[in-house]
């Protein structure tokens, strides 16, 4: 992980909507990351709405895994354990290094909003090719809590004692 830096770096950011629900007009969970990323300073690379369906989520989220452009990704839906949640077994096979910390917090702070409940979740992050990607339910609420008391903190480069900002910036000094 990275130290912290005294300027906050701007990070391009995808967000990905796992539903079979939803749309544009109903995907209030992606709005919402969309809106806090960029109220953030942050700006959005990219944003889609897939099927719960393996090989589309792993088509896109590999897609922006690949491109520079991309440092961060946002995903919501599909972490449940209903019948067509397979977000967790689409994403795992593309991280390099799981960020095993991300779901048992997650669920520390779901614990105090939906009880015993939140034992359901699979939330669930990794780095995968110098791009941190987090993947959260699909409910707005489970976003806001996610956003708000872990992913906003550790995708601002001042936070201390550290964050992953300058882990998903050595992808682009490589480059250079």
């Amino acid at each position: 992980m990275a130290a912290a830096t005294e300027q906050f770096v701007a990070l391009p950011v995808a967000v990905l909507t796992v539903s079979d629900t939803r749309n544009e007009e109903t995907d209030t969970s992606g709005r919402y990351l969309v809106e806090a990323l960029q109220q953030a300073g942050h700006t959005l690379a990219d944003k889609q709405i897939v099927r719960d369906d393996i090989y589309q989520i792993r088509a896109v989220l590999s897609r922006w895994i690949a491109d520079d452009a991309v440092k961060a990704v946002l995903v919501t839906g599909g972490t449940g354990f209903s019948g067509r949640d397979s977000t967790p077994e689409a994403v795992l096979p593309l991280f390099d290094k799981g960020i095993d910390g991300f779901g048992e917090i997650f669920r520390a702070y779901s614990l105090q909003e939906i009880g015993s409940s939140t034992i359901q979740s699979r939330a669930l992050a990794g780095l995968a090719n110098n791009t941190v990607v987090f993947c959260m339910p699909g409910s707005t609420g489970a976003c806001k809590t996610a956003w708000v008391n872990i992913i906003r903190e550790q995708l601002d480069s001042a936070h201390r004692p550290c964050n992953f900002v300058g882990v998903l910036h050595t992808r682009s000094k490589l480059a250079q």
